[in-house]
């Protein structure tokens, strides 16, 4: 904690001279699971906060700075039996990111998004000032500031809940055969209290598969666990596929915890699978192999904003009411025709909050995430078309866009969705008027990107074929990240 201190008293010097200034900022963690393009201004450094500080096995909760990703989370508390009840999917997120940004995952139709398993943070206003904020002290700030996309304050540490941690998850692939089939049977497991986790893949309109888990210390006899870790291990998606395609009912098998919860990490998803579109290269389980160390989601993720490319991509998550969802998908396919999908079932935070939630006549506790993940159109203009039609139809359903993606929404198409004098009156009470305020860090100006990228002779390299991409690879080699999974001690090992 004296280490801590000290950092945190350094960063507070920082943002109290910024804010006598009159200086906007901008906050640097060192790494980003954001897709939003990004450029180094003024920026206020804490990416030394990346300790477990404390895992208290007594009270079941860890003390945690903002820049520790979820395997070193996972890393240090399963030892204990012990683990957070949301674990996004990706090990690079970090536990900041998950409070400050929207992190939902498979067991949020039980818990919630991330910041509903925290008991408090500690934060850095943007006078300098250091406050902790829980249910009890600063409420309206620490709930104010999930999903606010630090607006309101710099977190440095979070007080994260923990639950038992068991060896394995019991996992089971319910095949469907149409979208409502699918969507049913995710509502329809969500009601069931034995189950840990619910998702599901929609591989096309005529093959869904909803995937069951439930943590248990059983592993029957002459059965082997399945892993997704190692460079010879499926991805996740195609073994589904694969399990799921002729069966004649669900299937079952046995996946050690944590690789459970990082089992989309390879291939983030089924996302990684357009590296080797765009580079023209095989795809097999041979290239997969020859290339695993280059297709984790970090380097996935380093070689995207290296290469110049993100504002290529449709990645998106949006959060829908059940009776939408399936015209939503409908919409999707026709204006994308972009396969797998993913679906995830939500509970919903109370209002008001800046996390995606439901509206209007179907709103709910209950709302399913579809995630729409794939190339775009290459032609800008349309490319950006498609992302406002996009916005709109998921509007007219009742539906929001989680925030860590493209965002194309004028201010006032934006502050419909949400409790604007509400959230106004959080920056001006805790002085945070002169962060950037949500519009400005998510708005995607796509004409500014184009123009910026015409006078940028770097730019204007990276977008001839198949230079950006490769110069994506060599930053994604020099920073290292390849190795990360190499070295991480949460892999099964029987």
């Amino acid at each position: 904690m004296d280490r801590h201190q000290r950092v945190v008293a350094k960063v507070a010097a920082t943002v109290k001279d910024y804010f006598s200034r009159k200086e906007p900022f901008r906050i640097s963690h060192g790494s980003t699971n954001s897709t939003r393009p990004y450029q180094k201004r003024r920026v206020v450094d804490i990416s030394e906060l990346r300790n477990v500080i404390k895992v208290d096995t007594k009270s079941k909760v860890a003390l945690v700075e903002p820049n520790v990703p979820m395997d070193r989370l996972v890393e240090a508390t399963l030892p204990h039996g012990l683990v957070p009840p949301v674990v996004m999917e990706f090990p690079g997120i970090t536990v900041g990111g998950g409070y400050a940004g929207t992190a939902g995952e498979s067991s949020s139709f039980k818990y919630g998004f991330f910041d509903r398993t925290i008991n408090s943070v500690e934060m850095v206003l943007a006078d300098g000032e250091v406050v902790t904020a829980s249910e009890k002290h600063n409420s309206d700030l620490f709930r104010g500031a999930a999903g606010a996309v630090g607006t309101l304050g710099i977190t440095t540490l979070v007080e994260l809940q923990l639950i038992q941690a068991k060896k394995f998850v019991k996992t089971t692939y319910h095949s469907t055969g149409s979208v409502a089939a699918a969507i049913e049977e995710v509502r329809k497991q969500t009601k069931s209290q034995e189950n840990d986790y619910v998702d599901g893949i929609m591989f096309s309109k005529s093959h869904g598969v909803v995937v069951i888990g439930q943590m248990t210390d059983d592993l029957p006899a002459n059965v082997k666990p399945q892993t997704f870790s190692s460079p010879w291990d499926p991805w996740f998606y195609l073994h589904v596929e694969t399990k799921t395609r002729s069966a004649p009912g669900p299937v079952v098998e046995y996946i050690p915890l944590a690789e459970y919860m990082f089992r989309y990490d390879r291939g983030g998803f089924w996302v990684g699978k357009c590296a080797f579109d765009y580079m023209k290269f095989p795809f097999n389980k041979y290239t997969r192999w020859f290339l695993d160390d280059f297709l984790h989601t970090r380097t996935l993720y380093r070689a995207l904003h290296a290469s110049g490319d993100v504002t290529r991509y449709i990645v998106q998550d949006m959060a829908l009411p059940y009776p939408n969802a399936e015209k939503f998908i409908d919409y999707t396919d026709k204006e994308f025709n972009i396969w797998p999908l993913w679906l995830c079932p939500l509970k919903q935070s109370p209002q008001p909050t800046m996390h995606p939630h439901t509206r209007g006549d179907l709103a709910s506790d209950e709302m399913l995430n579809i995630g729409l993940w794939g190339l775009g159109p290459a032609q800008k203009d349309q490319y950006l078309s498609k992302n406002r039609g996009l916005e709109r139809q998921l509007g007219k359903l009742g539906g929001m866009k989680w925030l860590y993606a493209h965002t194309y929404y004028d201010k006032s198409d934006f502050w419909k969705q949400f409790d604007k004098p509400w959230h106004d009156a959080l920056r001006a009470k805790y002085l945070a008027e002169s962060f950037p305020n949500i519009h400005q860090k998510v708005h995607v100006d796509v004409a500014k990107h184009a123009a910026t990228a015409e006078n940028d002779w770097g730019m204007r390299l990276k977008s001839v074929w198949p230079l950006g991409g490769l110069w994506g690879i060599w930053r994604a080699i020099r920073s290292q990240d390849w190795r990360i999974p190499k070295n991480s001690t949460w892999k099964w090992r029987a």
